[in-house]
């Protein structure tokens, strides 16, 4: 499981290890962890044109270091120093020693950045809030413009390292290269767009078992996966129930039952207007006209998608004693409180404008702060939330690390997609999945089957669904 820790941790996990080791050994690790992802993204050091960004910061200090291992392996160096007076000494006089330059932001910056086949950004360290400077703005928007490569140091600067946010000019890196650990903001956008490539360097560093977020990987989501056993029947491996669809959106309903049929429960249960649609699609399926209360038994259901103004059956499924997953127009016509008040777990998936709806603000504000919207739902539902988006997130009412998703593809912006990934996650819950872990295994399998149906063109939602099997064995595997 990749893993991100606050700035606060990391601060004292450093103090920690700094007490433990001599003088500027810690500073000497980061800089070689970062000369040698410098070097090998350059390919071939000797005669190559590298112009650290250097300010005032430890940030700077590494850059300067690792400048100068580059210029001890023939390179040219030179370093741009914002604030000459604060520079770090040490690493200053490494570089001088080594036979690299000094140039302050001037005319002969931009000349500089122009010719560089690398540029390191050394401008702000994780402790950094806000956009850049009017300098040091100026600096990254000719690094941006080069020709050079752009290599971070630690996280792009300009970017918040704990939330992600950009609140103004910030660095757009090839490559980010961060030490000890992952930062929040190099797995959640907008910041994550603004790290390129990451490359983690360990120093050392003893962190402690909670985290701020945390990203599933193959062998996590593997060991989520519900396993039919010998003893099993459709029954023991949970039912789900689907109430979806309208005379409108009847695709909406087809769509979630695909992808309900594909996640791991043992039958779906359809409740709704588009029986017809369903059943001439997919046979199998247990279609009822009578109600969610009358369907039949289920172990979860998914309430929402395309479901227009059917207020009373949304209310009718938040009354059942199993889980929901809440989703589209559900998410409009549930009552508050009556989704604060139930008993059993509840798992909402906005996108970032039905967010923004939920908290009454602007969809700008919800994309520029997702995590902080994301945790918000959370506690004001007291729900499991699942953002949709480039990176998805999910949060549990009660606190504790986020989970990240970033396994899709933007050909995943296409109509139904949502629909699809409900009914895939609403099964993981009948499966006996945990909301969060039903969320981020969904999530995690429905940006891999968006992957493969895509595969570089576009694909519909219908495609998303067909690929899930495809994701399932891959992970498996």
């Amino acid at each position: 499981m990749r893993t991100a820790y606050s700035v606060e941790t990391v601060r004292a996990a450093e103090r920690s290890l700094m007490a433990r080791l001599p003088e500027g050994a810690l500073m000497q690790r980061a800089a070689a962890g970062l000369a040698a992802a410098c070097a090998d993204l350059l390919g071939r050091v000797y005669g190559s044109r590298v112009v650290l960004l250097v300010g005032s910061g430890d940030n700077g200090g590494d850059a300067l270091y690792a400048g100068a291992r580059l210029a001890r392996r023939g390179a040219g160096v030179t370093a741009v120093l914002l604030s000459p007076e604060r520079a770090h000494h040490g690493g200053l006089a490494a570089l001088r020693r080594a036979g690299g330059s000094v140039a302050e932001p001037s005319k002969a910056a931009e000349e500089l950045i122009g010719r560089a086949d690398l540029v390191v950004d050394g401008i702000v360290g994780i402790g950094g809030k806000g956009g850049l400077r009017p300098d040091a703005a100026a600096l990254a928007a000719l690094a941006e413009q080069s020709r050079a490569a752009v290599v971070a140091v630690d996280l792009p600067s300009g970017v918040e390292a704990d939330s992600g946010e950009v609140r103004g000019a910030a660095v757009r890196a090839d490559l980010t290269v961060t030490f000890g650990t992952h930062k929040p903001a190099l797995l959640i956008d907008p910041g994550r767009e603004y790290a390129g490539s990451v490359r983690l360097v360990d120093i050392g560093l003893d962190l402690p078992e909670e985290t701020e977020l945390e990203a599933l990987q193959h062998a996590d989501v593997a060991a989520r996966l519900p396993l039919p056993q010998a003893m099993s029947d459709k029954y023991r491996r949970g039912v789900v129930g689907i109430a979806a669809g309208s005379a409108r959106y009847p695709g909406a309903a087809v769509l979630a039952v695909a992808g309900a049929l594909r996640g791991g429960a043992g039958a779906v249960r359809y409740v709704g207007p588009a029986g017809n649609a369903v059943i001439s699609r997919f046979p199998e399926t247990l279609v009822s006209d009578r109600g969610p209360a009358k369907a039949g038994r289920v172990q979860a259901w998914v309430v929402g998608p395309g479901a227009g103004d059917d207020a009373a059956t949304v209310a009718e499924v938040l009354e059942a004693d199993v889980p929901v997953l809440l989703d589209a127009d559900g998410l409009r016509l549930a009552d508050r409180e009556a989704v604060r008040g139930r008993g059993a777990p509840t798992l909402m998936t906005p996108h970032a404008g039905e967010a923004a709806a939920l908290l009454g603000v602007s969809r700008e504000e919800v994309e520029g702060a997702r995590l902080s919207a994301v945790r918000e739902l959370a506690a004001l539902y007291r729900a499991t939330v699942l953002l949709k988006g480039s990176t998805t997130l999910v949060a549990d009412p009660g606190g504790g690390p986020v989970r990240v998703n970033s396994t899709g593809t933007p050909w995943l912006a296409t109509a139904g997609s949502g629909d699809v990934l409900s009914g895939l996650t609403g099964s993981l819950l009948a499966a006996g999945l945990s909301a969060r872990d039903a969320g981020s295994v969904g999530a995690y399998l429905h940006g891999l089957a968006g992957r493969y149906a895509a595969d570089g063109a576009p694909a519909g939602a219908h495609d998303v669904a067909d690929t899930i099997p495809e994701a399932w064995r891959d992970v498996r595997g």
